[in-house]
């Protein structure tokens, strides 16, 4: 194998790009080499890793070698022992330790070292990242000691580019997401402080070593807790820090912004010195600073301590609430400093772009989120201040400041007290109405914006008699004519509907004089050719799924003729399948029947039992598009949403359809390719079982089968287990005494499933294994149900270690309300199924007689958990001898 020719390959476009002239196939080719040049190194590294590395090493480190050779031999050697996804990564690090020998691993730790010393930068950047992907592996093993204090030494001794590399190769190696690593990492605090301090200071003449310097230091900041509770230390980082800020160098001043964000973050608690003697001025100058990333970076360390605390404020309402005394300091950072930096905001809220794409984060934008958050953090005492500059901007010449002055307005409607900002919308109403008919298309997209913030926030500001007519025309006005504005238009309009829905199930609502116009203007939207404003239409389609689903019960007679057109717009795409001649139009059918059906849904929803003249057409066309759609279509999801749906609304008389699509439920539930879908039909099954009752049964055998094919299966089935779980007890719900042919292998899945626990430190799984009890009380109280009808013997043997599992659950404190719930409708159903005192002693255990008495008597749970527990308590009396009942009373 020639190395240098394959790694060469490896880098695309690789030759192609050499080439003088274009060929169509060239694209094609270049992926075909480059990937045969990647086989090649990943036979070579299985064949014999040691000399593997070892020779890619020796590459990276020859300085005769063309720098292009020397990165793709770097991200090579990087790629073998590094990987995004954990199981992965864990697979190559220990390659490395158990397949590298240990006179090679020491020979090419010291190649790569010595390649940060390379007067070729792109080689000493690759090696540092190299060095950082061993680092990973061996610090924490306690191995390569001399890692860190030979970087220190570079750092101190080196020339510019082995400063740089080395100062690179600490940030690589602090950036990690490896908890492991990190973990380690505290231990070499002093010297990775050293040595990123070192190289950030104002007498480090370099800029490129001093940007490297401050960014290994913004990504350091978590690891040196140690250093900074010592005051000494501390004052120096800050120091080193906010003389960083005024470095003359955009890409060190913004770096130094970003320490200032992450340590606020991080150290709120030592921050009040700082803040008061030069933290609040360099970031107002920051603020005003001309490199615009700069002016970004400052303005979002005043969002970070707006964020800070109101953490800091909920965190301490907390703790009192709980009866707790140790409250998190707080300073009120953002209250001190808002008259000085609201001021600054709201100018560089009129720094707009007017070419600038929507999802583009400019000044403009950031000081927006900036004054949301201090609206938030200070309430009202921020409201006179920006009241005075919308009144002095709402009509001025340049559009730029008109649209900050509405800007401006809608930043506020969060935090300060409703009664405060209520009279203030009611006279601003018909100015904002207005200004959606301003001559600037930006000033016309932040009034909609803002009425959306309006609706959203103080919806109660609205009159219903004066306001509601002209805000709906102007809003529908505003979605017809201009695009650019169509997306806030549509986020307006759904607040306006679920603010203005008025009580479930009420006759009239504010809306009902709107709805047949806005149905109208709707469906002109949505009806607009396929290639124009795809997301402005299936804006649009979201926003008439919200007027359906807030419909008042007068309305009613609207959405169900609204219920034929959607059809019919569905229907007609069923022939556009044979159409189709690229991925974008794919994509455009996709997205076209993914919004109708979404439509479908609501309607369906909104009028229960009144769908059913509908339900032949509807279930005809779904099926057309069900059998229609390719592989990997996301239309299945909302196809199963509907029908789901239309199960619920039909009941029993669903059966009917079952026959047709019970293949499509199949093929869903057998497609462990698609995650996604299989678990959508793993709720749809629930849904199903539920609707049909006693006729689901004929149908249970194959859901069961598959559903346990899911469970042990090769795809990983950890994350649709509890929604599993839960449709055994919904089947068992269903079919009643029927689930006995079924009894004994859901409860080994059961038992099984209760024995998992929990990894010490692993607090993403909480949720996980929470939703997972709550899946395993589900089904067996729907066993429990199944079985009380004339088959309580088959429960015997299962009865002990369903009171095993509820033992567990009164003792772990990792639970949710929904997970007690359903522990109390099991010990009920329980006692009710057994109601003659032969499980009598576990019934009068002490830790059941707590657990329901906590449940019960908690202020913080709703009143159908407290009411379940009282019938759980009832239902434990009626068994237990009349001395225990004291104890629960």
């Amino acid at each position: 194998m020639d190395v240098n020719q394959v790694l060469e390959s490896t880098l695309s476009p690789g030759a192609s790009s050499m080439k003088l002239s274009y060929q169509a196939d060239a694209p094609e080719r270049d992926a075909s080499v480059r990937n045969n040049a990647e086989q090649q190194l990943t036979q070579a590294a299985e064949l014999d890793l040691s000399r593997y590395v070892s020779t890619l090493a020796q590459e990276l480190a020859n300085e005769q070698a063309l720098p292009h050779i020397r990165s793709a031999a770097a991200i090579a050697l990087k790629n073998s022992f590094s990987a995004r996804e954990y199981t992965r990564l864990r697979e190559l690090q220990s390659r490395w330790r158990e397949r590298v020998a240990a006179e090679i691993k020491t020979s090419v730790k010291a190649l790569a070292l010595r390649t940060l010393a390379s007067k070729d930068s792109r080689a000493g950047q690759s090696a540092a990242q190299f060095v950082a992907s061993i680092a990973a592996i061996e610090i924490p093993q306690n191995q390569w000691p001399e890692l860190m204090p030979a970087l220190v030494a570079n750092v101190g001794e080196g020339d510019d580019h082995l400063k740089q590399s080395s100062l690179l190769a600490i940030g690589y190696i602090c950036d990690s997401e490896d908890s492991e690593l990190r973990d380690s990492l505290v231990q070499h605090s002093n010297a990775i402080l050293t040595a990123v301090v070192q190289g950030a200071r104002k007498e480090e003449t370099n800029f490129d070593v001093r940007y490297a310097a401050i960014v290994a230091l913004s990504d350091s900041l978590e690891f040196v807790r140690t250093n900074f509770e010592n005051e000494g230390e501390r004052n120096y980082i800050m120091q080193v820090i906010c003389e960083a800020t005024q470095s003359g160098e955009s890409r060190i001043e913004s770096g130094a912004y970003g320490c200032l964000n992450r340590i606020m973050g991080l150290y709120y608690d030592k921050m009040r010195f700082y803040m008061e003697k030069a933290l609040f001025g360099l970031t107002i100058l920051g603020m005003r600073n001309q490199e615009e990333d700069v002016a970004k970076l400052a303005i979002e360390f005043w969002c970070t301590v707006c964020e800070e605390e109101l953490a800091i404020e909920d965190d301490n309402a907390m703790t009192q609430a709980e009866g707790g005394t140790e409250l998190r300091p707080y300073f009120n950072f953002s209250r001190v400093a808002a008259r000085e930096v609201v001021p600054v905001l709201l100018d560089l809220l009129a720094q707009q772009d007017e070419d600038a794409q929507d999802e583009e984060y400019n000044i403009s934008k950031a000081a927006y989120q900036c004054l949301q958050l201090f609206a938030q953090a200070v309430g009202g005492d921020i409201v006179q201040v920006v009241l005075g500059f919308v009144e002095q901007n709402l009509r001025h010449a340049d559009w730029h400041w008109r649209d900050a002055a509405v800007s401006a307005f809608g930043a506020i409607m969060e935090g300060p007290d409703e009664k405060m900002l209520e009279p203030l919308i009611k006279q601003a109403l018909p100015v904002l109405i207005q200004m959606m008919g301003d001559v600037s298309v930006q000033v016309k997209d932040s009034a909609a914006y803002t009425l959306g913030r309006i609706c959203e926030n103080v919806s109660v500001s609205i009159d219903p008699h004066t306001h509601l007519a002209p805000l709906v025309q102007s809003l529908f006005t505003g979605l017809s004519t201009n695009p650019k504005m169509g997306a806030s238009c549509c986020w307006a309009l759904m607040h306006l509907a679920e603010r203005l829905a008025g009580e479930p199930g009420a006759n009239v609502n504010p809306l009902s004089g709107h709805f047949q116009e806005s149905m109208t203007h709707l469906l002109s939207v949505t009806d607009r050719p396929p290639g124009n404003d795809a997301s402005l239409r299936t804006a649009a389609y979201e926003v008439l799924n919200a007027f359906v689903t807030n419909s008042a019960h007068d309305s009613l007679p609207v959405v169900a003729k609204l219920s034929d057109i959607i059809l019919h717009r569905l229907e007609n795409t069923i022939p556009m399948q044979q159409q189709i001649v690229s991925a974008d139009d794919r994509n455009t059918l996709e997205e076209i029947q993914t919004s109708l059906c979404g439509s479908l849904l609501a309607i369906i929803q909104r009028l229960e039992r009144e769908i059913k003249p509908q339900a032949d057409r509807i279930m005809n066309v779904l099926l057309q598009v069900l059998n229609s759609v390719g592989a990997r279509s996301s239309v299945p999801d909302t196809v199963f949403a509907s029908v789901g749906a239309l199960a619920n609304a039909l009941e029993e008389e669903f059966v009917k359809y079952m026959d047709s699509f019970a293949p499509f439920l199949y093929n869903a539930l057998g497609n462990q390719a698609e995650p996604d879908l299989c678990a959508m039909a793993i709720g749809l099954v629930s849904d199903v079982t539920r609707s049909l009752g006693e006729a689901a049964q004929p149908y249970c055998d194959a859901f069961m089968n598959y559903l346990l094919q899911i469970l042990s299966g090769t795809f990983d089935s950890t994350q649709v287990r509890p929604a599993i779980l839960q449709c055994f007890g919904d089947m068992a719900q269903a079919i009643g005494p029927h689930f006995e042919k079924y009894l004994s292998v859901v409860a080994q899945v059961l038992n099984q499933s209760a024995t998992m626990t929990l990894t010490d430190g692993a607090f993403t799984e909480f949720d996980y294994f929470v939703s997972l009890r709550e899946g395993i009380l589900d089904a067996w109280d729907g066993a429990i149900l199944a079985m009380k009808q004339g088959k309580t013997d088959y429960l015997r043997p299962y009865v002990d270690s369903i009171f095993k599992l509820l033992h567990l659950v009164s003792q772990d404190q990792n639970r949710s309300e929904a997970l007690l719930r359903a522990a109390m409708g099991v010990i009920g159903d329980l006692a009710d199924a057994f109601p003659n005192a032969e499980y009598g002693q576990a019934f009068r255990s002490d830790w059941m007689t707590q657990l329901i008495r906590e449940v019960r008597s908690s202020l913080e749970y709703s009143d159908r958990t407290k009411e379940t527990a009282r019938w759980a308590r009832d239902q434990v009396k009626r068994q237990t001898p009349g001395g225990q009942v004291a104890q629960m009373s």
